[in-house]
């Protein structure tokens, strides 16, 4: 069988070795050191922000962001349906509430006209919500002026998960600092990786101050080990700030490179009928299209659908992956308050991500290419 090509695989740039041997060489193996302080001041130069906390996870920085907001018990935090579990969790992890809210066609984001009816539905329940997780997919930036305004005009915070959309910008402003706080990931698969790893972005510099003593253990100011509230262990290490550093590097490359998948495929599926992919929507949106993402309308294709382009792939060992399947369907969250419309229902049945690594290959894009035209006889 022919090598395995992956949905999104790691990429690394070559310089990545050089930043790890200097922390091995000056013995900076721990959750501190240079590299972490040069990562968060690069990171911080290039996203345009003030301050950010590199952290182990991009669910970890979600978590501390919801405790710097203060959400608490029985709290309600307003997020995303159409996403991946990671954007809810954290709720959870409060014991707060998540109230799910339903997507947009034009982008698959949270609706904005969704997004205000719950806010006035909790609010006349005698609830109002504490903070709204805003939730960038595969990179497409979501309404953000209309969801900024609607934020601002009920007075409840907005975290980003920009997770998965680093290099995506919204009128020229990256993703990820339109918000309170912001999030983004560094997870094998995405733009750009530290093999695990996150980040908590803002301009408030005691928000990240906060952060950063909450993730190492949140230990007091004594020369003995005193904690006067809980902590967590959730700062990134020296090592894996390395890597960052290296391929923050390329991140422009990367994000010209995932674009330029986005157009292969456009090309490909030009003059077949009934397959639409996740587009901006106008100027204003320039997304880093992290994974390019279609769906398919198998009474325009005659009969061919989402199944079974996915398995055609799978037999030629190449990965393909549905869409995310919509929070409030999923089991452990199907109890909670939901304003839908059934657009990421639908989405979830008929999309597929396509394969759409910045290392891809022309033997492998010609495998990609040559699985598409046997399934649609073209």
């Amino acid at each position: 069988m022919e090598k395995k090509i992956w949905l999104s695989s790691p990429h690394m740039s070559g310089n990545e070795i050089k930043y790890i041997k200097d922390a091995f060489d000056n013995n900076w193996v721990a959750p501190l050191g240079p590299n972490v302080d040069g990562f968060e001041n690069e990171l911080a130069n290039y996203l345009q922000t003030k301050h950010v906390a590199a952290l182990s996870a991009g669910t970890a920085a979600l978590h501390l962001a919801l405790i710097i907001l203060g959400i608490k018990k029985d709290d309600e935090v307003l997020v995303s349906s159409f996403t991946f579990s990671a954007s809810v969790n954290p709720i959870i992890y409060q014991c707060a509430v998540p109230v799910f809210i339903d997507s947009e066609k034009d982008t698959w984001n949270m609706s904005p006209e969704l997004l205000e009816k719950a806010i006035e539905d909790r609010i006349e329940k005698g609830k109002k919500p504490k903070a709204i997780i805003l939730v960038h997919l595969y990179g497409m930036p979501a309404k953000v002026d209309e969801i900024m305004q609607i934020a601002e005009k009920y007075d409840i915070p907005v975290v980003e998960d920009a997770a998965e959309a680093l290099g995506s910008t919204y009128k020229g402003k990256k993703l990820g600092t339109f918000g309170t706080l912001g999030i983004l990931s560094f997870n094998g698969n995405k733009i750009i990786t530290t093999s695990g790893g996150g980040a908590l972005i803002s301009d408030n510099e005691e928000y990240i101050k906060k952060a950063r003593f909450l993730a190492t253990q949140a230990r007091d100011t004594a020369p003995h080990y005193q904690h006067s509230q809980i902590g967590y262990n959730y700062r990134m290490s020296n090592i894996v700030a390395g890597i960052g550093r290296a391929q923050l590097e390329v991140v422009n490359e990367r994000v010209e490179s995932r674009r330029k998948n986005h157009e292969f495929y456009k090309n490909i599926f030009q003059n077949i009928e009934g397959i639409d992919f996740l587009e901006e929507p106008d100027k204003y949106f320039f997304s880093n299209y992290w994974l390019t993402t279609i769906s398919i309308d198998e009474n325009k294709t005659k009969g061919i659908s989402r199944e079974t382009l996915r398995l055609a792939f799978e037999k030629e060992n190449i990965e393909t992956r549905p869409l995310w399947k919509p929070m409030h369907l999923q089991p452990v969250f199907k109890k909670y308050p939901k304003y839908l419309n059934g657009v990421s229902e639908k989405l979830f049945e008929i999309g597929l991500c396509l394969p759409s690594g910045s290392n891809l290959t022309e033997d492998d894009k010609t495998r990609i290419k040559n699985v598409i035209k046997e399934t649609f006889k073209i």
